[in-house]
């Protein structure tokens, strides 16, 4: 009997565990000052990698880069969360695991121009990662999913 308990009461810290690391996920990115940080991060233009890096480098503009490393190392974060179990898909709703996809479209030329200059090859893997699972599970719920991102996301070119 008191293995039969041990058993649901571990069950149910582990899934307070996951709703608590939900919550903290979602209590920062509802605030205003996230919705306008995340704002001027997705209104950022540039044509190129090295184009983005004349504009918004750290070595060019501090502000920049604090700003879009908030960015990703917080979806980052909730990426590594994610595979390791501490919070599951179900956990994003729709519209945050679009504002997810979208960043990551956005800002991958610039994470793997990174990768290859001066960042290791694993860098924001982990926001890769996620990225990857929300887009099938939008993809799933929406096959029409991709072409809605096209008329959100636009060639490099497009982002000067």
């Amino acid at each position: 009997m008191a293995a039969v308990f041990y058993i649901a009461n571990l069950r149910e810290t582990t899934r307070n565990r996951k709703a608590t690391f939900a919550n903290n996920a979602w209590h920062t990115m509802l605030t205003p000052e996230w919705q306008k940080l995340y704002m001027e991060v997705s209104s950022m233009r540039w044509r190129d990698f090295d184009d983005f890096k004349r504009k918004y480098d750290s070595s060019v503009d501090v502000e920049s880069y604090a700003k879009r490393m908030s960015i990703w190392t917080n979806f980052d974060s909730l990426g590594w969360q994610l595979r390791q179990g501490s919070i599951d898909i179900d956990s994003f709703p729709d519209v945050w695991a679009l504002g997810i996809v979208r960043t990551w479209q956005k800002c991958k030329p610039i994470i793997e121009g990174y990768r290859g200059w001066q960042w290791p090859k694993s860098a924001f893997r982990d926001f890769e990662y996620l990225a990857g699972v929300l887009e099938k599970k939008l993809m799933d719920e929406d096959p029409d999913f991709m072409k809605k991102m096209n008329n959100v996301i636009s060639p490099p070119e497009a982002h000067q």
